[in-house]
């Protein structure tokens, strides 16, 4: 992915409706190009889909934060794929170090979000698990609300 490729998807996350003729014209190419790039990246699976956000789904949920999970042995095929099945889960991640997986949620109240903690503790494999609520979000490549 080159440098015009980064500024066309920069484009594409603050309005992924917007126009191949007004691409174009910001960045300064032709429209065949710049719908030529478009479906290369999502050949590549760079660019995996478009969605939309509305409003009521960013305030809906005021609760959010992330929980860091250490899984006991190889369960971790096994945890992630129960959390798939949690609706308060936006995202689940795996990483390295002391944490395994890296979940990201949302709830309509503290009393939900024990709720949600208690079951994930629950998961068999789940060995510990530390809790962050996230304050405010003054960026984020998801959307501009």
């Amino acid at each position: 992915m080159d440098d015009i490729d980064q500024q066309l998807l920069t484009q594409l996350r603050h309005n992924g409706r917007r126009s191949i003729s007004d691409l174009a014209a910001e960045l300064g190419l032709s429209r065949a190009t710049v719908r030529a790039r478009i479906e290369n990246m999502e050949k590549r699976g760079d660019i995996i889909g478009y969605t939309v956000i509305l409003r009521a789904d960013a305030i809906s949920m005021p609760v959010r934060g992330i929980v860091l999970i250490e899984v006991e042995g190889r369960a971790a095929d096994r945890v992630i794929d129960t959390l798939g099945g949690f609706p308060e889960v936006s995202a689940v991640h795996t990483t390295n170090g002391k944490w395994d997986i890296v979940v990201e949620f949302a709830t309509q109240s503290l009393t939900d979000l024990d709720v949600v903690l208690r079951r994930i503790r629950l998961i068999p494999g789940v060995n510990a698990s530390e809790t962050n609520l996230l304050l405010a979000t003054p960026r984020s490549t998801k959307a501009r609300l």
